[in-house]
């Protein structure tokens, strides 16, 4: 199964393993980031060993996102994005949903104890 496929097809499953591995973390950093317009919080996790970042965006309008970053075989990096649809964001811990909302509106980042979100 390639990236595009899992985002597109097993998102909920994607979501599930990016919840799993970032709710054990002893810290849990949330990033404010912009591009023009745009503005969101942002919670990452890197699978270094795959070259491959796995980000939950929340954007100004209550917008949620997924965001994968690779290296292919040729050592580029691709950018996949999917926007999550209700059952998907649903899937999201309330705390988080709270955290990624005051980073976005406070335009800064925050960092706290994985067990805050448990």
């Amino acid at each position: 199964m390639n990236y595009e496929d899992l985002l597109n097809n097993h998102t909920a499953k994607l979501i599930d393993q990016f919840l799993g591995y970032t709710l054990t973390q002893d810290n849990i950093e949330i990033h404010f980031d912009f591009l023009d317009d745009d503005q969101w919080s942002v919670i990452s996790m890197h699978q270094y060993e795959e070259d491959l970042e796995i980000s939950i965006r929340l954007h100004l309008k209550g917008i949620y996102d997924i965001y994968l970053g690779y290296y292919d075989d040729e050592d580029e990096f691709h950018e996949l994005i999917r926007t999550l649809n209700e059952e998907e964001s649903d899937q999201l811990p309330k705390g988080l949903k709270k955290l990624m909302k005051k980073v976005v509106d406070d335009e800064a980042g925050l960092r706290v104890k994985g067990d805050f979100l448990k």
